[in-house]
């Protein structure tokens, strides 16, 4: 088992970790109508645009990755004039039926969640990690966290935040350990940063 660079052909093996860790970490394969939805929103546009700050745990095959963005607003910026317009005309509004998780990431592709400027102000990097089981307890998580921390501060971000659903206390816990704090929590999750050195 071992951690590299992310590399073209990648994609769809990364794309379906995305969707079997898709349930606060567990397997959301049978929740989903479209089963490349999930990673359409928090995998092809980090490999397309920041391809440089993807890692992956890879067994013989993907398994795993962390993925990161260095600058969070100039990031959405891009998704905004490049990625998002196919998605939404590939997917429009009511495309899925109401009350669906599909239909719940459609409208977050037609309206995404824009960074909070207090946040980004001191931790303007963001990241996304996701691991299979069979990675897990193993060191891998920590190991591509540092993979990806090392690169943020060598591309001249001070700090980097994420976002982590409420019900996901092992993730959590996980992210404290590794140094984060809770910089906002609500009812649904909590965003969490730190320092990248």
């Amino acid at each position: 088992m071992i951690i590299r660079p992310y590399a073209p052909g990648d994609e769809d093996a990364l794309y379906d970790v995305c969707l079997r860790t898709g349930d606060s970490g567990a397997d959301a394969t049978g929740q989903f109508a479209d089963p490349r939805l999930l990673g359409e929103i928090f995998v092809g546009p980090y490999l397309r645009f920041e391809p440089s700050l993807a890692f992956v745990v890879d067994d013989g095959e993907p398994a795993g990755y962390v993925l990161g963005a260095r600058d969070t607003p100039a990031f959405e910026r891009e998704c905004e004039r490049e990625w998002w317009p196919p998605l939404r005309a590939r997917y429009p509004i009511g495309t899925f039926p109401d009350g669906t998780r599909d239909a719940h990431y459609v409208e977050v592709l037609h309206r995404p969640h824009a960074a909070d400027p207090a946040i980004v102000a001191d931790y303007p990097a963001h990241l996304h990690i996701d691991l299979l089981p069979r990675t897990q307890g193993r060191g891998m998580g920590r190991a591509l966290m540092q993979r990806l921390l090392d690169a943020l501060r060598e591309a001249g971000a001070p700090g980097v935040h994420l976002g982590v659903g409420a019900a996901n206390a092992r993730a959590i816990a996980f992210y404290e350990h590794l140094g984060f704090t809770t910089l906002r929590e609500t009812p649904g999750g909590r965003t969490m940063g730190r320092p990248t050195s």
